[in-house]
Formats: C-alpha cells, structure tokens, sequence
C-alpha cells in the first residue's frame, strides 16, 4: 500500500489543470489551519474554498468502496478513522469560515471544476449564476 498516491493522483491533476486552464489560482496541499497533520488538496486561500478529492477505496465511497477479505476488522477500523477524520476536518474548516468542497475519485473532472469555479466565484463576489445573493 506504500505506493498509493497520497496527493497528485491522476484526477487531482486532472481537476487543477482545468481550474488552472480557467484562470483560477489555487495551493495544492495546503495545511489546514489549526489542525496538524491535515491537508487540502486545492485550496483557495482568499475566498476560502477547500477542494478535497477523496478516493473511493481509503474514504468509503458509497458506491465503489470494497472491505478486504484479509486482516478484514483491522482495515474496518482503519477505513472507519479515515471516515471520522474526514468528517472532523470538515466540520473544523466549516467553523473556521470555509466552504468545503467534497468529491470522489470517480467524478469527471470536468464537473468538478466546473462545481469548484461557481463556489469560488460566489465566495469571491457575493454572486450565484451572475446573479446578487
């Protein structure tokens, strides 16, 4: 398992060259305030949007998440805390004034960028679809 990619897997780098190709400015792997040992993937510092991208076997994907056969309770409880962590940071960078952007692994990377840019652009402008709040 040591040669899962943690960070820079194909669909994050797919997900920020598109933001990137947007016009958008992001940190990659940026700390999460407060909190040690966290990370976002993508994050937008001013306006405050943390891009997470999460793969479907280490976060529990509702729809593609398999259980081990082998060492089974251990990898429950492992996959269980990655689980509860998830939701932690979550919750922390929500109470700190950040919109929390969630996905899975499987989701076209179009439509994420596409979701990540109108939540940066409303954070950054007050608007929805060009539109006042």
């Amino acid at each position: 398992m040591s040669r899962q990619l943690s960070k820079d897997t194909a669909v994050e780098l797919a997900v920020r060259r598109l933001l990137h190709a947007a016009g958008l400015r992001y940190r990659v792997e940026y700390p999460v305030p407060g909190m040690a040992r966290r990370r976002i993937d993508v994050a937008f510092t001013r306006a405050k949007v943390a891009v997470l991208i999460d793969g479907c076997f280490w976060h529990g994907c509702p729809e593609h998440a398999t259980q081990p056969k082998a060492n089974a309770e251990w990898w429950r409880k492992k996959l269980d805390r990655n689980m509860a962590r998830d939701r932690e940071t979550t919750q922390h960078l929500i109470a700190e004034g950040w919109t929390v952007l969630r996905f899975w692994e499987h989701e076209a990377p179009e439509e994420v960028a596409v979701r990540v840019g109108a939540a940066v652009e409303q954070r950054r402008t007050g608007r929805v679809g060009g539109k006042e709040d």
